[in-house]
């Protein structure tokens, strides 16, 4: 009998499975609603404006802002890399969330949490549109309107008091809009040091928080604790350092005080008569131009007794170059011996005099170096900073610094920074430089050939004893010739008169000014007001 109701119960089981498959389906057929259409495919001129108006949020940014551009190769990019980026942004989430979690766990008394799956799906986000700011300063300000409708699959495992419970993520969409800044910008890959996020609207999040085998986000309250409007909504930001500003931006560590004593038994270079030496100096690794002394004519044993300050960024690596030169009034100026001056071999805070033999270049197995070219008689003090003194970030060091303990009272000192100029163009030629003009003194800049777009980034520094708060700063950028006997050897592409005014009461302004007299030209210059 066993037997046989055990036969009976399966052949009931499966009378019961077929009928019910027989009667939903239908069952599905009968209910199937009859006013399923097709959707209809319609300009858009011939839509009424309420239809317009519920099909506005779906219309992507670049169509409703102009000043937001199209970014489809973008979004063609990340369709085919998608499958890769997918790889590699789960395990480096992996590689970061390890060690933080392994950190946290101990103090909730869980055994393990541990990733079982974790994949960001098979659809990539989208970019609506994309604004990007320009800015004088170093810095890179994006603002993409962002749309992902993704289906991830995130299981995590959590094991406690011998119980382990399953936590999976799925169905996850995030519209937003941040604004994205890459600064400062540094000659070093990936070309800037940190990456700061803010978000300009209230985004949406939204996503399906599965924990056996119930949706958590149903239930009522919970959703907006996903929210994280408040905590980036611009001005708030989040900050993620890519670099370390201090190596990718080298800030300066110290001062190197050298003075140019003399010179001895020069070896002359003229057939006729003696020479005309002045000496070269610079420091390596640095893109200011190098300093010179005044010329001594018909002199091979002359005296100079004249200082120069250099900033100095990297004592390990860095030097002075010296070198000194035979002036002529026409032609190229000959070159009568160098040497170098390691920065490292110098005691921070102790005056050194060295005598230094003259060569013809630092190659050790050159045997012309062996031939006696005279010798140069040079002071160094290396001054580092005190460790308060240094700028502990990038913003920091952007700050308007004090000025020096000489600073007269009441006065302060007043720094030129000459960046760049853009779309500058000559007549004749195009060879630019920088000239200013402040209460009487000049400066200029180094040349530079054959450029409308020349960039020189080259600091200037007046010491005043009262504010100019009535003074006028005149920058004028003008081109040289290269070639003799041209009959406009001269020639001015542009100037500016700036009010200083502002710059006493804001301590620090960076901006781009039209050239006077210049069809299209700009210039880039910051000005610093430091006092004591």
């Amino acid at each position: 009998m066993g037997v046989i109701s055990t036969i009976f119960g399966f052949c009931g089981f499966g009378v019961g499975i077929s009928s019910g498959l027989v009667i939903g389906y239908f069952l599905f057929i009968y209910f199937q609603p009859t006013d399923v259409k097709n959707p209809e495919i319609r300009p858009l001129v011939e839509r009424d404006s309420e239809t317009l108006q519920q099909m506005l949020p779906e219309i992507p940014l670049w169509v409703k802002c102009p000043d937001y551009d199209r970014v489809d190769w973008l979004n063609k990019f990340l369709e085919l890399m998608w499958p890769y980026l997918d790889k590699a942004i789960c395990k480096t989430a992996k590689n970061i969330a390890k060690p933080i979690i392994a950190e946290q766990i101990p103090k909730y008394k869980i055994e393990s949490v541990e990733f079982e799956t974790l994949t960001l799906g098979t659809l990539p986000p989208t970019f609506q549109g994309m604004k990007v700011y320009v800015t004088d300063e170093k810095e890179l300000i994006m603002e993409p309107c962002l749309k992902w409708a993704a289906n991830p699959n995130v299981t995590i495992g959590v094991k406690a008091f011998g119980l382990k419970a399953t936590v999976q993520v799925v169905d996850l969409q995030v519209f937003a809009q941040p604004r994205i800044t890459l600064k400062p910008l540094v000659p070093a890959f990936p070309c800037f040091a940190n990456i700061y996020v803010s978000l300009m609207e209230k985004p949406h999040v939204d996503f399906g928080l599965k924990l056996v085998g119930a949706d958590l986000m149903s239930i009522p309250g919970l959703y907006r604790f996903v929210q994280v409007a408040n905590m980036y909504l611009w001005p708030k930001t989040l900050e993620v350092p890519i670099l370390d500003p201090s190596k990718a931006y080298r800030r300066p560590v110290g001062i190197l005080h050298v003075k140019v004593v003399k010179a001895m038994n020069l070896k002359k270079k003229d057939l006729l008569g003696a020479s005309d030496p002045y000496v070269k100096l610079k420091i390596t690794e640095d893109k200011l131009p190098s300093k010179k002394t005044t010329v001594k004519h018909k002199n091979l044993n002359p005296e100079w007794n004249e200082e120069y300050n250099f900033t100095v960024r990297d004592p390990e690596s860095q030097a002075v170059e010296l070198a000194v030169y035979d002036w002529e009034q026409v032609g190229k100026h000959d070159k009568m011996g160098m040497n170098v001056v390691p920065l490292k071999e110098l005691t921070p805070e102790e005056p050194s005099v060295k005598t230094l033999d003259l060569l013809k270049n630092m190659d050790l197995n050159d045997g012309q170096n062996e031939k006696s070219r005279g010798q140069l008689v040079v002071e160094f003090i290396y001054k580092p900073f005190k460790e308060e003194d240094l700028p502990k970030s990038f913003e920091e060091s952007q700050t308007v610094q004090k000025a020096p303990e000489n600073t007269p009272a009441g006065g302060g000192l007043l720094v030129v920074i000459v960046h760049e100029a853009q779309d500058v163009e000559g007549k004749h030629h195009t060879n630019p430089y920088a000239r200013i003009l402040f209460r009487g003194e000049e400066r200029k800049t180094k040349h530079v050939k054959k450029n409308r777009d020349p960039r020189w980034e080259e600091e200037f520094q007046f010491m005043l004893e009262e504010p100019p708060t009535n003074d006028r700063l005149h920058v004028e950028v003008c081109s040289v010739s290269s070639r003799i006997g041209l009959l406009h050897p001269k020639e001015t592409l542009g100037y500016i008169d700036i009010n200083l005014s502002d710059v006493v009461s804001n301590k620090r302004i960076n901006e781009k000014y039209h050239l006077i007299d210049s069809k299209n030209g700009r210039i880039q210059i910051e000005l610093q007001w430091r006092t004591a």
